[in-house]
C-alpha cells in the first residue's frame, strides 16, 4: 500500500496546485482510474524471507513500545 501512495503522490499530487479538497480529489480519482484500466504489477525485490523478517522486527518494536 505504502508503494501505491508513493507512486500517486509522485505522479499525480506533487505535480499540480490544487485551490480545493474536492479538486484534489478529482485528481486522485482521475488517477486511480487510469491505474485501474492499465494497471502494472509490483515487482518484489526483497524475497519473502527477508519481508517476513522486517515485519517480525516491527512487530517486536511495537510490542515492546505497548508493554512500558
Amino acid at each position: 500500500m505504502e508503494c501505491f501512495f508513493s507512486i500517486i503522490t509522485r505522479q499525480a499530487i506533487r505535480r499540480g496546485s490544487y485551490t480545493s479538497v474536492r479538486q484534489l480529489t478529482a485528481t486522485i480519482g482521475t488517477f486511480i482510474d487510469h491505474w485501474n484500466d492499465h494497471p502494472r504489477p509490483f515487482a518484489w525485490t526483497q524475497d519473502a524471507e527477508e519481508i517476513l523478517g522486517k515485519i517480525h522486527r516491527a512487530e517486536t518494536k511495537t510490542n515492546a513500545l505497548t508493554d512500558h
